[in-house]
């Protein structure tokens, strides 16, 4: 994975590069038409308003190359889009195309919900790693969209009229935790400064794993939380909720991320919290220059990870499947599509695009490759979840999580529910 940058922004591919008329990379040869017969294709996603207008663009776009192509577009914010999906799913009623997240990959594939990509869409110009992380059980089932890194998003322009030292890249969990205290020191009785991370399983997962005890789940699907380390975790988080640190439960619960004004970022609840570089542009697009990105704490090693932002797939029931593949071919290989998405999924995994793209890119988006190179030299092994789990980690974790912060139970009783709860899934 620590390669996946450098692959992506050097040489990369097969060689066999699609023949160009002209000197922009929209010229590249793209599939033969599948039919020409009217097509309505439902196609899903979420993410911030930023990605939902750039998506909609893109849509329009296709549609005035291929006229005999449209779309029915359904777009959220992350909350809820997994139990949708789901239930879309079972019923054989799922969208055409699917937007996926590396998490529930193995779910669906396993379950032969997804359509095999393993041909019709070009992938000679993106990094074999990224192409891999789409694969389960050497079929491809999903196309990555973007290179994406784990990290930290701050209120810039709020930290420095605080007057308080901004974090910087390398810095541990001790540190911090400190720099929460001294922020709150200078803030207003109901402004906070970190998130709330009793019941946010990656954040819990990055600690762990920077501690040197694995991720609480292994890939291969045993549980793993470590006692000691995840009672440390969640005791620091109650003190600093003590402190006013952290918003109170009520508080914190509400956040939902990527919303424009429900994110506790975006409405200026708290100072920082935990993203992925491929969110960056929504945030940009709420508060434009008000925020950047730092890599998250380290433990005795690092606790960021390189994964593919997220892919889209192929509903297994879909009857336009080929339309679908050749859709997701434009949308990762053309630079009519480039202009359009830029960086709003992460960064570009073709290289081809992300060279044609590199000129024009804004400092937010050079904010994101930057979180990604500093991320790469000593990221974690990505993990992208094991097959069966994704209700625990997504909902179990969560629900218990919360149970804690309101103070309806121990620390110490969590960790036996967490426990008890886990023998559902092994």
């Amino acid at each position: 994975m620590t390669a996946m940058i450098a692959l992506s922004l050097s040489a990369c591919g097969s060689g066999n590069t699609p023949s160009t008329t002209g000197s922009s990379p929209a010229a590249t040869a793209a599939p033969a038409a599948t039919t020409s017969q009217p097509v309505k294709l439902r196609i899903v996603w979420w993410g911030s308003q930023a990605r939902h207008d750039a998506t909609l663009k893109a849509l329009d776009a296709y549609t005035k190359k291929h006229p005999n192509v449209t779309f029915e577009p359904e777009f959220s914010g992350f909350d809820g889009y997994a139990d949708k999906l789901a239930t879309q799913a079972a019923a054989k009623n799922a969208p055409d195309i699917i937007q996926m997240d590396p998490a529930w990959l193995a779910e669906y594939a396993g379950r032969n919900q997804l359509a095999d990509l393993s041909k019709g869409i070009r992938t000679e110009d993106i990094d074999k790693s990224l192409v891999d992380s789409g694969k389960f059980k050497d079929k491809l089932y999903a196309i990555a969209l973007g290179n994406n890194a784990t990290g930290m998003i701050y209120n810039k322009n709020a930290v420095d009229k605080l007057g308080i030292t901004p974090p910087k890249n390398g810095w541990t969990w001790d540190e911090y935790f400190q720099f929460g205290k001294d922020a709150k020191a200078k803030l207003d009785k109901d402004k906070y400064v970190l998130m709330d991370a009793t019941s946010d399983y990656t954040m819990y997962s990055s600690y762990q794993i920077s501690q040197g005890k694995g991720y609480p789940i292994t890939e291969d699907g045993k549980f793993n939380f470590d006692k000691d380390t995840w009672l440390t975790f969640v005791k620091k988080y109650a003190e600093l909720r003590t402190a006013g640190v952290i918003p109170p439960a009520e508080i914190a619960s509400t956040d939902k991320e990527s919303d424009a004004k429900l994110d506790l970022m975006n409405n200026d609840s708290v100072l920082m919290k935990r993203t992925f570089a491929a969110l960056f542009p929504g945030y940009e697009g709420v508060k434009p220059g008000a925020y950047s990105l730092i890599a998250q704490p380290k433990g005795t090693q690092s606790s960021g990870f390189l994964k593919p932002s997220m892919f889209w797939s192929i509903s297994a029931d879909s009857k336009y499947a080929e339309e679908s593949k050749k859709f997701i071919d434009w949308f990762v290989n053309d630079s009519e599509a480039a202009d359009v998405l830029t960086t709003t999924r992460g960064v570009p995994v073709s290289k081809k695009m992300l060279d044609y793209l590199t000129p024009k890119l804004t400092a937010a988006d050079k904010l994101q490759i930057e979180l990604i190179k500093t991320v790469a030299p000593d990221a974690q092994p990505f993990n992208a979840g094991a097959k069966g789990w994704s209700n625990y980690t997504a909902k179990d974790y969560k629900s218990i999580g919360e149970k804690v912060m309101f103070g309806k139970i121990t620390p110490e009783a969590a960790y036996d529910e967490l426990v008890k709860k886990a023998k559902d899934y092994q």
